[in-house]
């Protein structure tokens, strides 16, 4: 029988700590605070609910005066992807950048700094790192993303991460499980199917799972994709082979099992986010991530008693829900306990200005360090006037989204005051060269090989202005263009910074 406990059953507690909503706001909202008295065990939070360290800070404790237990989840990866910093751009270059710099220890050592910021305002599970290997040059949603195509690369600055993020209390959830690096499709637009066969399976997606559960790392999220070889019915996430039989039995992993927003169009559009929930939590899933799109408390409802009502039929075993919470109980006190004797260096509210921190220079050394420069065939004179920026914009997918500025225009502006910026979507350069009058032209892409019309434009704008300088903030796979061609491997704000030194010469 189920027992009571505090005025709410057992069942509907678990079933409310297997959630990790989202919310509108920077301060929480009744609902959220009601829930959390009622077993609510997780948050989620996004840009919208950042503003500073010193509101993050206070918002945390605000949350933590409801439950201290409560974990606080973010999806900041740095680079393209931050929550952090969501209206000026990411500290930290991400992880193709550290990739292509392929030194552990800046790996190491840019996701603990990134880490303490996260801990200093009271953050303590990160949706991070992206172990996918991204072997699909056209993935549109993984990118920049990914360590790289390599799987053996990717699985140790996998390691490394996982070990930076930990090693100050924040627990790293490594993704997108078992795999998300070889699709063409997004999978918050629909479900991206994968038709490799088992041998390929485990010697490029699996290899730095299989690295970061060795390691240590305390969460996993799942992929909603659909992997033909191990389950050709149900996405990853829903899938009793793939997340009991794969990852728990086969790969020893015994810590939290965290799906990827379930209001994504892979699950939403074909099972619904109540009934994908009950099937995740069945399949072996110990939380239920929603809030980046529905973030209200109808949606946390609906979610709880599509999981009670589950159990009651007798469709979700019992046992199955309270062992998923007690997986989520369990790294809350893990959590807990690093914030407990973590120290000024970890403490909530502890030197939260950027800067201040040991290492907070850390992540321009690394853009600096990930930067490639070509030069083209005449000898290329670094710029002394302020020059026309160019940026051909692609559509940002939903991860990285729109309201993250990226870019040089910003960083070279302040090394050359003056510059001026526009944006361009289609292959016509005229009105670039109308806007940039006399002025040299620096021409801004991001994953050049994926648009042949920023390619087809790339190429008119430098046969009309040869000393053109060319920076490609994406992936680095098209042929260098250009007076000086600069791959930053990542549109981070620090990024942009490093190549704009390269750009006026003064890159160190």
């Amino acid at each position: 029988m189920t027992t009571l406990v505090h005025g709410t059953d057992t069942l509907t507690r678990d079933a409310l700590t297997v959630l990790q909503p989202g919310f509108v706001g920077t301060t929480a909202p009744d609902w959220l605070l009601r829930r959390i008295g009622e077993g609510l065990s997780s948050v989620g939070l996004f840009g919208r609910n950042i503003v500073s360290p010193e509101q993050l800070t206070a918002l945390t404790a605000q949350l933590r005066a409801e439950g201290d237990d409560v974990l606080v989840a973010i999806d900041e990866e740095g680079g393209d992807v931050t929550r952090l910093e969501v209206k000026q751009g990411s500290s930290f270059p991400g992880n193709y950048a550290l990739g292509s710099v392929d030194d552990v220890e800046l790996t190491r050592a840019v996701a603990r700094e990134l880490g303490r910021r996260l801990a200093r305002c009271g953050v303590d599970l990160n949706w991070a790192p992206s172990a996918d290997v991204n072997s699909n040059a056209e993935n549109p949603v993984i990118g920049v993303r990914s360590f790289g195509p390599d799987p053996d690369l990717v699985a140790r600055h996998t390691v490394a991460y996982v070990d930076g993020l930990q090693g100050v209390g924040v627990a790293a959830c490594t993704k997108h499980f078992p795999g998300h690096g070889d699709t063409n499709v997004d999978s918050h637009d629909a479900l991206p199917r994968i038709d490799v066969d088992l041998a390929t399976l485990h010697a490029r997606e699996l290899v730095p799972f299989r690295a970061a559960v060795a390691a240590g790392t305390k969460a996993v999220m799942s992929a909603h994709i659909l992997l033909s070889a191990l389950d050709s019915h149900r996405p990853a996430t829903l899938s009793p082979q793939i997340l009991t039989g794969l990852l728990r039995q086969e790969l020893g992993f015994e810590g939290l099992i965290v799906t990827d927003g379930m209001e994504m169009q892979a699950v939403a559009a074909t099972y619904g986010i109540e009934r994908g929930s009950v099937l995740a939590i069945a399949a072996g899933a110990d939380a239920i991530c929603v809030g980046g799109g529905l973030c209200d408390e109808g949606t946390v409802l609906r979610l709880r008693d599509a999981l009670v009502n589950a159990v009651r039929t007798g469709e979700l075993p019992e046992e199955r829900l309270a062992d998923a919470a007690a997986r989520v109980r369990a790294l809350a006190a893990w959590t807990q306990s690093h914030r407990a004797r973590g120290g000024a260096e970890t403490v909530p509210g502890a030197a939260v200005q950027e800067g201040t921190a040991p290492g907070a220079d850390i992540g321009l050394v690394a853009a600096r360090r990930a930067l490639k420069v070509t030069r083209g065939e005449r000898p290329y004179t670094p710029m002394t006037s302020a020059p026309y920026v160019a940026s051909f914009t692609p559509v940002a997918n939903f991860a990285v989204g729109d309201e993250t500025p990226w870019g040089i225009a910003a960083e070279l502006g302040r090394l050359l005051p003056g510059t001026e910026t526009g944006s361009y979507a289609d292959s016509s350069v005229d009105a670039v060269l109308a806007a940039a009058g006399e002025r040299r032209i620096v021409a801004v892409v991001r994953d050049a090989h994926r648009h042949p019309w920023m390619t087809q434009a790339l190429d008119s704008l430098v046969a009309a202005r040869p000393d053109t300088v060319v920076v490609e903030m994406g992936l680095n796979e098209a042929e260098p263009r250009g007076a000086l061609h600069i791959a930053t491997h990542g549109a981070a704000r620090v990024c942009g910074r490093a190549a704009a030194e390269a750009v006026v010469g003064t890159a160190s």
